[in-house]
């Protein structure tokens, strides 16, 4: 823990609330800490200073998480960037990573795990993870996620794409994603 003294980490999320209990928490860590609710947002805080660490959401309203991850690793391409997101997907990880990102975490995400995530080198684990097939209803999900990311978030382009009704969509994205 001691280690962690005044690191500097970069909140980013539009849900206020959410960033806030996690800046508080990361504080308790003893981090230093600043918050950006939206992406370009971040870009601007970091170029005025860019910190150690960041944690980024990945949908926000504007520029997805994706922009603001790949803004932080142009400005410093030593920040540790861990993507946190409620609507996880293989696709979304991979172009997370591929973006600069260290580390895809999906939420809820426990704070040890945010913080022992700013430290992953990248590495695959040493034991492979237990083969898990995704249901029906999780693949549909990453398919729909995967095609609102290449359409930066408009909803009438994605559905358009995905050949359903603009409000089907809607409802589909209302819901949480299956958890396998």
């Amino acid at each position: 823990m001691s280690e962690d003294l005044q690191r500097s980490v970069l909140v980013v999320d539009d849900e206020e609330t959410f960033r806030k209990r996690l800046m508080r928490a990361l504080e308790g860590r003893g981090f230093e800490v600043r918050g950006a609710s939206s992406a370009d947002e971040a870009i601007e805080l970091a170029g005025e200073e860019s910190p150690e660490c960041a944690v980024v959401d990945l949908r926000m309203p504007g520029k997805s998480g994706l922009h603001a991850v790949r803004g932080l690793h142009a400005i410093d391409p030593h920040t540790r960037i861990v993507v946190l997101t409620g609507y996880g997907s293989i696709a979304t990880a991979l172009d997370a990573v591929r973006s600069g990102a260290v580390h895809y975490l999906t939420k809820p995400a426990e704070l040890d795990e945010i913080v022992a995530a700013f430290d992953h080198d990248g590495s695959p684990d040493a034991e492979p993870p237990p083969t898990v097939v995704p249901s029906l209803g999780r693949i549909e999900w990453e398919h729909i996620d995967r095609v609102m990311t290449q359409v930066d978030g408009n909803i009438t382009r994605a559905a358009k794409l995905l050949g359903i009704h603009r409000r089907s969509l809607q409802r589909k994205l209302a819901k949480r994603p299956d958890r396998r």
